[in-house]
This record gives C-alpha cells, sequence and structure tokens, in this order.
C-alpha cells in the first residue's frame, strides 16, 4: 500500500511531522530576537508584542494577573521592561501593571503570537488540543516533555515501515 492511499484522502501522510518542525524553527526566531534585545537592547523603531498562554502551569505570574487574563495574555515590549534574560526554553522579564511591577516567565512553546509593528513582521502559533490537554494534566514540565517527544518522534522511522529506497534512475528523464 503506497502512502498516499493510507489515511484514505489520497493525500501523503506527513510522517516526518513538517508542522511541528515550523513551529520549532519559528520559535527560534522569536528567541533569538528577544536574544538581540537582551544583549543590545530595542534597535531603532522595534518593539514586540508577544501573546501567551496563561493556563500552562510553566508560566510564570502572580495570581492577581492569571485572575485578570485567565486564558491569554498580550506584553508588549518597548519602553518600560527590566531584567529581560533569554534561557534555552523561555524567556523572563519585568514590566509593570497599573504601575505595579510584576516578573513574567514565560516559555517560548506558550507563545501563540508574536509581532513587531516597527516592520510589520508577525508570526502566529498553534498549539494542538492534545499538546495543550497533556501539559494541563502533567504540570510545569510537560512542555519540555511533549517537545522532545515530538522531536524524537520526527527524527525516528515509523514503526512497521519497512525502509523504502528509491532509485534516482526513477527520477531522470529517459
Amino acid at each position: 500500500m503506497t502512502d498516499e492511499n493510507k489515511n484514505g484522502s489520497g493525500a501523503a501522510e506527513d510522517l516526518m511531522r513538517y508542522d511541528l518542525l515550523a513551529q520549532s524553527a519559528l520559535r527560534q526566531v522569536v528567541k533569538l530576537a528577544l536574544m538581540r534585545v537582551e544583549r543590545e537592547g530595542l534597535p531603532g523603531n522595534h518593539h514586540f508584542f508577544i501573546a501567551f498562554d496563561t493556563t500552562r502551569p510553566d508560566v510564570g505570574m502572580s495570581e492577581r494577573l492569571r485572575k485578570k487574563y485567565p486564558e491569554e495574555m498580550t506584553i508588549i515590549i518597548q519602553h518600560q521592561f527590566w531584567n529581560l534574560k533569554v534561557h534555552a526554553n523561555r524567556f523572563e522579564v519585568d514590566l509593570s501593571f497599573d504601575n505595579i511591577p510584576e516578573k513574567l516567565v514565560i516559555p517560548f512553546d506558550a507563545i501563540k503570537g508574536f509581532f513587531d509593528p516597527a516592520v510589520q513582521f508577525g508570526l502566529q502559533f498553534e498549539v494542538s488540543p492534545v499538546e495543550q490537554e497533556a501539559i494541563l494534566k502533567l504540570g510545569p514540565d510537560a512542555g519540555d516533555d511533549i517537545r522532545r517527544k515530538a522531536e524524537t518522534e520526527v527524527m525516528q522511522e515509523p514503526s512497521g515501515e519497512a525502509e523504502k529506497i528509491v532509485s534516482l534512475d526513477a527520477f531522470r528523464k529517459k
């Protein structure tokens, strides 16, 4: 049976999980932008709107903010932010809300949107309902576990699949 017929739609099943690879690569764009700001400050008129999922247990924020933003929150990294620290899987930043300083810890996996209006550059991210449910059930390290599992799935050959070797001659014009 060919890959095209396995899922019944006529389209090949994405065993490479390009959706996960693309999401991971695009999250690196956000990480690298924040690393530059951490190192050099915001260049020119650049500033960032970052929307993130507040329901995740690995998001660090006060109960006051969690009550005010029970599902999603958008922050602006522009004039008044302090102590930006970028880590492998998350970033931390101090912001002021109603003149009250707050420290936020935001995993990159929790980011739902990133926008820099200075150059009209934006990214939108999706978390599947299955991943979201697993994160909520498993606790703070679940995001890392799910990402590792997804990366492992991407790297491994599907179980039960015979190795397929295709000769380049099949693609040459005769």
